[in-house]
């Protein structure tokens, strides 16, 4: 009697896609296929991330808070082990893990937790040293993608497949459908094999630049040219009519550093901004649907994990030529000039572009909670997780109880039969830190019996039941009741202090006990290395 083949497991991570930015909570922009996953499987709405790219991978991988992971910011090495850019060797990747029960162990996509890179300096590359690890000296048998942060869709810098870089041309590729190619390929190689496989699946959209296919982008011609005012209150009001929430909270007021849609002054620009950034993401949804189709094809699908969300909220961070925007080619592969920044006399989306969609846009991918990417206010932690595994859930669930990204390893290995490591590679492996949630995708009663707590550049936060305390670097705690007050709305600080005091005092001892430095005299030196101003991000 052939014996039943452990469930396969496809993790598939967006980067810097917004709360609400699928249509099942409440988007415009369509995403049939990842709604289709949610329609047919689970939809947790109080899941969380890390606030930023580096720290949600490094926990994600791990099972671990990204200090514990080495990665408590980005790839830059601040001097000790919980901020030393890099996964450290006392964590154990999901790919180790997994291949050491048997798996094959795949990736796609984007890494991005293996020190720093500077994409205008490729000749100091070191690929593979003790601090900049490949996913192959990660855990991960196949490996295809970049290893650092952000590319051009159409003419990525530097592209590494397994061991060896590859070059590639504008002519015929786009990043997104690349990765889901290879991961497709993989895949089936896997099941030839007849090997379960783990496919971490890790994009790179919609993250910056702003880059598209204009048969995408003309999906979405002439619907944001109301603005972001109307586009916010449209989908917090499609939230509500979903039912998404346990309660139908009020919507945090615009950004007060965001000016009003009847005085912007460039909004055909802005609306292609916006357009650009909605086809990033459909085009997104659209290769996960082949992802889907070939599993099915392949007689896979009812015996796979899939597990969707986001890195972080929502990205405000603006492209000027002389920041961020320094560090990547203006060159592309074929040799066009690339116009560096947000000019409002371009219009994004082609490879010879470089562009953000900025502040106003990113307070409606996040609605409707306040701030962003970078902090630890619900605009900036909250994502969607999807879940779909038709072997494992025979009904469809949305769950509202907090978890977090630390959680989705414990996940993983209940739900495939597998033993956390002790020891790799003869160094000791720190336990997990977070909670399976397997009952709450199955639609059982589920409360997380630890708190969940963030750090990210001095911003704060901790999350213990119903209440959640949390700061901006520089300012006083603040205190929220998320059951009546999710968008954070209702500061009890100064009504509940006894609540405030006691949760600042469970926050302080988690924050010495994972090393959490003083941000104040971080930022300066980091500036400095970096050559940006604050504003920059």
């Amino acid at each position: 009697m052939k014996l039943q083949k452990k469930p396969n497991v496809v993790l598939i991570l967006a980067d810097d896609m917004g709360f609400a930015d699928l249509g099942i909570t409440g988007s415009e922009i369509h995403t049939p296929h990842i709604d289709k996953l949610a329609n047919n499987g689970a939809l947790l709405t109080a899941m969380y991330n890390c606030a930023r790219c580096c720290p949600t991978r490094a926990s994600l991988l791990t099972g671990l808070y990204p200090h514990s992971a080495g990665v408590g910011h980005m790839g830059a090495n601040l001097g000790t082990s919980a901020y030393q850019g890099f996964l450290r060797n006392d964590s154990a990747t999901i790919a180790e893990v997994l291949r050491a029960d048997g798996y094959r162990t795949l990736m796609s996509g984007k890494w991005h937790v293996a020190g720093d890179f500077e994409a205008r300096d490729l000749d100091n590359w070191r690929i593979g040293d003790v601090d900049h690890p490949t996913p192959r000296q990660r855990g991960f048998d196949h490996f295809y993608g970049i290893m650092d942060g952000a590319t051009n869709f159409f003419s990525p810098h530097y592209i590494l497949e397994d061991d060896r870089r590859v070059e590639v041309s504008p002519d015929n590729f786009y990043f997104t459908d690349a990765i889901t190619d290879k991961a497709i390929d993989m895949v089936t190689e896997a099941v030839n094999d007849e090997k379960p496989f783990f496919l971490y699946l890790a994009h790179a959209a919609p993250h910056w630049p702003l880059h598209a296919f204009e048969s995408d982008i003309a999906k979405y011609e002439g619907i944001y040219k109301h603005g972001w005012d109307v586009t916010r209150t449209a989908r917090h009001e499609q939230m509500n009519s979903l039912g998404l929430f346990q309660s139908n909270w009020d919507i945090s007021p615009r950004d007060v550093d965001v000016h009003p849609w009847s005085v912007e002054k460039n909004r055909d620009w802005q609306a292609s901004k916006m357009a650009t950034y909605a086809a990033m993401v459909d085009r997104m949804d659209q290769s996960i649907g082949r992802l889907v189709s070939s599993l099915e094809q392949q007689g896979e699908l009812d015996n796979t994990l899939i597990l969707f969300l986001s890195d972080n909220g929502g990205c405000a961070e603006f492209m000027a030529e002389d920041g961020w925007a320094q560090y990547y080619p203006d060159i592309t592969n074929d040799g066009r000039k690339i116009t560096m920044g947000n000019l409002p006399s371009v219009t994004p989306g082609a490879a010879t572009t470089f562009q953000s969609y900025d502040q106003p846009w990113a307070n409606v991918s996040n609605a409707p909670f306040k701030l962003y990417k970078h902090y630890v206010h619900e605009g900036g932690i909250s994502t969607p997780l999807v879940a779909h595994w038709p072997e494992g859930f025979d009904k469809a669930t949305k769950a509202h109880a907090a978890c977090h990204v630390v959680d989705i390893l414990p996940t993983i290995l209940e739900i495939c039969g597998s033993p956390h490591l002790t020891e790799l590679g003869g160094h000791e492996i720190q336990p997990l830190q977070g909670e399976s949630i397997l009952p709450l995708l199955k639609g059982e009663d589920w409360q997380r019996e630890q708190p969940i707590f963030w750090e990210h550049e001095g911003n704060a936060a901790m999350r213990l039941g119903q209440f959640k305390l949390v700061r901006q670097l520089g300012t006083d705690w603040e205190l929220y009741d998320m059951e009546t007050d999710r968008t954070e709305l209702n500061n009890l600080a100064l009504k509940n202090k006894t609540i405030k005091n006691d949760m600042v005092q469970q926050y302080q001892q988690w924050a010495d006990n994972i090393g959490v430095v003083d941000w104040d005299l971080v930022l300066p030196k980091l500036l400095a290395a970096w050559k940006l101003d604050s504003a920059d991000g």
